[in-house]
């Protein structure tokens, strides 16, 4: 404290009565956030009590990661401190949701053992938008669809409704999801294949069919080949045939493999196990049962 009786400290006095450095106590002196009371007659800064509590609060803004200016601002009287701190908090929930994807995609980054190309990829679709996520899957919707005007009704609403919501503070295996989905939706051979099945639903439905025909099928086959599958029936036993002439009648097995392995084989299942995780749905349901028929038509063709 100063000899003069004004009970005014210098910076060093004040350095110790806070514990902060002297460095630290000039910068933000410096840096207008912490004024001086008034100057020795060396020019030396000094400071008084209330300079002591203000520091304490300049501290505990700091600590909590304020910067500088709003420091200032809620020091100076032209904010409050909880309107700083609302605004600070929204800033961290942005800061956390970046850092939630920046731990997810170097963790598919060690997983997969990724190359410097395939980590940037990753980082860039890892990071994009809900716009122009969906974007992504409309593009992908609209080129399997595209000319195609006889499928199925329901099978196009259904296809034109998917929708990618990654939910605002994902989980890293959400984020990984996107981004293998995201490549799947990109990749031209996975394009094809869609393009392929989507051919067949347009070239099997007969003029004047109602629509949801194909739901029809899907739901009947259900309804066969799953209580056969759960009995533990092999795809290559006897009793599969009869549920594979239910469903398909005498038409060839060749043929019939081709169209349901383009819309039923592992890599759709994926897709479809992608879209769920994404989308925080369940699972996609009774694909062991489409996986089962697919290995029954494949025994009797292989055989």
């Amino acid at each position: 404290m100063t000899e003069d009786g004004t009970g005014l400290l210098t910076i060093g006095e004040l350095a110790r009565t806070t514990g902060l450095t002297v460095r630290t106590i000039r910068y933000w002196s410096d840096e207008g956030v912490l004024h001086p009371v008034t100057r020795s007659c060396g020019g030396y800064r000094l400071y008084d009590a209330e300079s002591v509590a203000r520091l304490e609060l300049i501290r505990t803004l700091r600590e909590l990661g304020l910067g500088l200016a709003d420091v200032r601002q809620v020091v100076s009287g032209e904010k409050d401190v909880a309107s700083v701190a609302a605004a600070h908090v929204a800033a961290l929930d942005a800061q956390i949701r970046s850092l939630k994807v920046t731990r997810a995609v170097l963790s598919t980054v060690a997983r997969r053992g990724s190359s410097a190309e395939e980590t940037t990829l990753m980082n860039r679709l890892a990071r994009l938008s809900a716009a122009e996520r969906q974007r992504i899957m409309e593009e992908f919707v609209a080129e399997t669809l595209h000319g195609l005007d006889t499928v199925d009704p329901d099978i196009q609403d259904r296809m034109r409704r998917t929708a990618v919501d990654l939910a605002e503070n994902p989980t890293p295996e959400q984020v990984d999801a996107w981004v293998e989905l995201a490549e799947m939706l990109q990749d031209p051979g996975f394009r094809a294949q869609m393009r392929r099945a989507v051919e067949f639903n347009a070239a099997d439905r007969e003029p004047g069919a109602p629509r949801g025909r194909s739901v029809w099928f899907a739901r009947r086959l259900v309804e066969l080949a799953g209580p056969v599958r759960e009995r533990g029936t092999e795809p290559a036993a006897p009793e599969a045939e009869e549920v594979l002439r239910e469903l398909f009648g005498d038409a060839d097995r060749a043929a019939v493999l081709e169209r349901m392995t383009a819309g039923f084989d592992e890599r759709v299942g994926r897709y479809r196990e992608l879209l769920a995780v994404v989308n925080r749905q369940p699972g996609p349901p009774h694909a062991e049962d489409f996986a089962w028929v697919v290995a029954a038509l494949r025994a009797r063709v292989d055989g």
